[in-house]
């Protein structure tokens, strides 16, 4: 009896190696690729797979960690399995609504397609390729489109953002899942090696195309100039939403993703009295540097050459006023960056930095920024959850008023600022609406002002060099995240007195970037399939 036996292929068994490097050597694919190559006796052609890179800039010798696998004579896996996902036909599934077309509604819109359901998107702003006019007119002619700008549009405020892609909240989902969507979507393979990866504002348009792209390939649905002005509720269960041209779409639920600054939503759901929380949050200003003189501070030489990547840094304080500490913290830390207008309304003026793939600006900034809770807003607590929000403004619309009622931001040397002086001049800054020298104390509330005078001379004393007039502080820097939380429950992650309601990402309260978006994107879709 002749019996067939399978012929199984065995997996590819790579060698492995973990090594130090010079940055020289590290950051030079084919230099990198020739070493490894050479280390594990492997042909020309061998595949060089990067699976970690870390800088330890501890000492004046820079070194980087690699860790790497070389596949002598086999075909490696795919870097992403999702490169070889063929994503169902949900044309004619079950319907889910999804408001905001950021990274936590792409990410949940997906999500529900692999589990089978079809994600309609609304959107209120346009796609990335007409939003680029919006962004344009915001910089040059200070026109701020309150439904196409920094914030709002497809891709949400990442689209336009460092590209940060690491988080603190590796806890709450699959990290390494949701940069193998963005590799096979086309985010350079380097994320997924990389200990502080980044996509940078240039290459995150095309990457949001793509994912749309296959959301709607997959018979879903993404809808823009689509602003959400009401809800469909009925039997104490959230069904849908109704747009300002008077379209009605409905779903099993809604997951709500807008994004930190949709007010408007704060409002809607505030005046059907759907329950809201205020938050604490954060606001300061943004401070920018040479990035020379970052790079001097945190490499320990003259100049870094053309392989290390700009320098970063992370600075944290707390800092006494009026008997009540409080942290005082860098936020959104961009090197080679610049900083843009992320104003979402005329009247106000607010600031947020970014920085290309290359980081190749010659400046370095950060919002340096305080905490703020309910001891800050109490002038306002007759407003209830929405009292941090209105602090949020205030601190706006004082900036745009001071600055000439333009998006022209108000700014001050940053030794001047500790020191209680107006600045006679300002340094060259990447800002391009333009600066207007002022006090900032004529901005900012003394609970703000007084500890980031501390903080910076503190910083000044574990960076080098950071303490300086060469260096510029932009307000305001108010947007670090949301001021109200929609409550949910932890179990089922819907509202607690609305069902069929999935608050997510930043504008709920849940999350603080990019990859958290996203993840939370994932948990809500997977809840609200669970539970339709």
């Amino acid at each position: 009896m002749c019996v067939l036996i399978p012929c199984i292929k065995p997996k590819p068994v790579p060698q492995p190696f973990n090594l130090i490097f010079p940055p020289e050597i590290a950051f030079n694919p084919e230099r990198l690729n020739e070493e490894l190559r050479a280390l594990a006796n492997a042909p020309d052609d061998a595949e060089v797979r990067l699976l970690r890179r870390s800088i330890d800039a501890r000492s004046r010798q820079i070194k980087v960690n690699i860790n790497a696998e070389v596949y002598s004579g086999e075909q490696a896996p795919p870097l992403s399995p999702f490169t070889e996902t063929t994503w169902p036909d949900v044309s004619t599934k079950p319907k889910a609504v999804i408001i905001g077309a950021g990274p936590a509604g792409l990410f949940a819109a997906l999500r529900l397609i692999e589990l089978g359901m079809k994600p309609i998107v609304l959107e209120r702003g346009k796609k990335v390729r007409n939003r680029r006019r919006d962004i344009a007119a915001i910089n040059k002619d200070e026109i701020v489109n309150p439904d196409s700008n920094y914030c709002f549009g497809e891709g949400g405020a990442g689209t336009y953002s460092d590209g940060k892609l690491y988080t603190r909240s590796n806890k709450r989902g699959d990290i390494r899942r949701i940069l193998e969507i963005m590799v096979a979507h086309g985010a350079h393979p380097d994320i997924l090696a990389d200990a502080h990866p980044h996509i940078g504002t240039n290459k995150l348009p095309p990457l949001i195309t793509a994912l749309r792209e296959t959301i709607e390939r997959a018979g879903g649905e993404v809808h823009f100039d689509c602003k959400v002005t009401d809800f469909v509720i009925s039997e104490n269960r959230l069904r849908g939403a109704v747009t300002a041209d008077g379209r009605e779409f409905t779903g099993r639920g809604v997951i709500l993703a807008t994004g930190h600054s949709a007010r408007d939503i704060f409002d809607l759901l505030h005046s059907k009295g759907i329950l809201l929380e205020a938050k604490p949050f954060a606001m300061g200003l943004r401070a920018e540097h040479p990035q020379s003189l970052i790079d001097q501070s945190q490499y320990h030489m003259e100049d870094r050459g053309p392989w290390l990547p700009a320098a970063s840094y992370a600075l944290a304080e707390q800092v006494s006023f009026r008997g009540l500490e409080k942290g005082v913290f860098s936020f959104c830390m961009c090197p080679g960056g610049f900083m843009v207008p992320a104003a979402t309304t005329a009247g106000e003026v607010v600031v947020n930095g970014m920085s290309p793939s290359r980081r190749d600006s010659k400046f370095a900034n950060s919002g340096i920024v305080v905490s703020v809770d309910e001891e800050d807003w109490k002038a306002y607590k007759e407003l209830g959850p929405m009292a941090g929000l209105e602090l949020q403004k205030q601190l706006e619309r004082a900036a745009c008023n001071i600055a000439g009622n333009s998006q022209h931001a108000p700014a001050q040397r940053l030794a001047d600022f500790v020191e209680g002086k107006l600045s006679d001049t300002l340094p060259e800054t990447s800002y391009q609406p333009g600066l207007k020298s002022v006090e900032m104390q004529q901005v900012l509330p003394p609970f703000i002002h007084r500890r980031l005078q501390t903080a910076f001379r503190r910083f000044g004393e574990k960076i080098r060099g950071y303490y300086t007039n060469e260096a510029v502080l932009v307000g305001v820097e108010s947007r670090t995240s949301s001021p109200i939380r929609i409550p949910r429950e932890k179990e089922t992650l819907q509202h607690p007195h609305l069902k069929g309601f999935f608050p997510c990402g930043e504008g709920a309260g849940y999350a603080g970037g990019i990859m958290s978006a996203a993840v939370d994107g994932e948990r809500c879709a997977e809840a609200l399939f669970n539970q339709a």
